[in-house]
């Protein structure tokens, strides 16, 4: 079950990677329900560096069965330059991070090591303070 999610999910940002290779430079909000992009940011320091903040911030492995959602949205961020990335559950240069954001639970971040793997992960960090620089409100 938790390979078929994980694989979905894969070919959904499969998906929207090539279908938006002219954007890869703008961050992507992404309607999970719906399962298309709903909105575009262009990417500037400000934003990278609360995302910084957010991985630093990584407070322990996300767990549960299913870890992408039914509902909610997705922020989808280009890390330009990559980010290195060293705690316990994660040792690897990050180009990109998703920070998952379900209705009724606290938002947490997908990052992929440099064999594409998935890895979930718990942060504290201010999400409001991003969201308002995205001007974006769920």
């Amino acid at each position: 079950m938790i390979k078929k999610v994980l694989i979905s999910f894969c070919i959904f940002i499969l998906y929207t990677t090539n279908a938006m290779a002219q954007t890869n430079h703008q961050i992507q909000i992404i309607d999970i329900k719906k399962g298309k992009v709903i909105k575009n940011v262009q990417k500037n320091p400000d934003l990278q560096q609360e995302v910084e903040k957010f991985l630093e911030g990584i407070a322990g492995v996300y767990v549960k069965m299913n870890p992408y959602p039914n509902n909610g949205f997705v922020i989808k961020i280009p890390l330009e330059p990559t980010v290195m990335v060293k705690n316990q559950w994660f040792n690897d240069l990050v180009d990109e991070v998703m920070i998952i954001f379900p209705v009724q639970e606290n938002p947490y971040l997908l990052v992929f090591d440099n064999e594409n793997q998935p890895y979930f992960f718990k942060f504290q960090g201010n999400t409001s303070k991003f969201l308002g620089l995205l001007n974006f409100k769920p």
